[in-house]
């Protein structure tokens, strides 16, 4: 049986890439080794034994928290009702996602009528079903020093990017080399922390490239 260590389960709206707008069940893992300077979810990087806390302990909380719980995907489907939730979309985030064989829980999702999204670094194998939307952030020399695996890029069906300055849009630039011959799926690049700098600069790089723009949409109304 499959067992997931989870951060936080909530219901709200995918603010960011080709779902943006779209009522989600957002489920966050717990565990990441990658080290983004920049990540907004560092409370999700380590998986202490004395954090672990039962699932209703850590729902209740209304706060950020390193505290987790452990559960199977029938008791995630449970929860869900529990709760009330209504979205038919689900985006497994972290922490990295593909830390875990997302098999299980992908394919019971999409068995009971859920589209199923990932988010992931793309510096782990990515293991779920083949219908699950894959949403490729690729980190590039990124403190945990894990490369970008070619896996990961040509899994994708969409990369979504952070930038703040030239060198990387640069960095993106070298990754998608690893697709070789294969198409570039959509690139969304999104400004870090809405910077007047970062949103300028990829403004720019979006209609030079063609590409599109994700802004943190949450962020701008006020939602988690």
């Amino acid at each position: 049986m499959s067992l997931y260590k989870i951060n936080e389960v909530f219901e709200s709206l995918q603010g960011e890439g080709s779902y943006t707008g779209l009522p989600s069940i957002f489920v966050r893992l717990q565990g990441c080794p990658v080290g983004c300077p920049w990540c907004d979810t560092q409370h999700t990087w380590t998986i202490d034994p004395e954090s672990e806390l039962s699932s209703a302990e850590v729902m209740a909380q209304n706060t950020e928290s390193s505290n987790w719980f452990e559960q199977s995907v029938e008791q995630l489907i449970q929860l869900f009702a529990d709760q009330g939730y209504v979205a038919k979309h689900v985006v497994i985030t972290g922490g990295e996602p593909c830390l875990y064989d997302l098999s299980a829980i992908t394919t019971r999702l999409i068995d009971d009528g859920y589209s199923v999204q990932i988010e992931t670094s793309g510096t782990y194998e990515i293991i779920a079903h083949a219908d699950t939307w894959v949403t490729v952030s690729p980190k590039v020399n990124m403190p945990g020093g894990k490369p970008v695996l070619k896996s990961a890029m040509l899994r994708a069906n969409e990369i979504k990017h952070p930038i703040a300055m030239q060198k990387h849009v640069e960095e993106l630039d070298q990754v998608l080399l690893l697709l070789g011959d294969s198409p570039i799926p959509n690139v969304y690049l999104q400004p870090i922390s809405q910077q007047k700098r970062a949103t300028e600069l990829a403004i720019k790089t979006c209609i030079a490239r063609n590409w599109r723009l994700s802004l943190q949409t949450h962020k701008f109304i006020g939602i988690e």
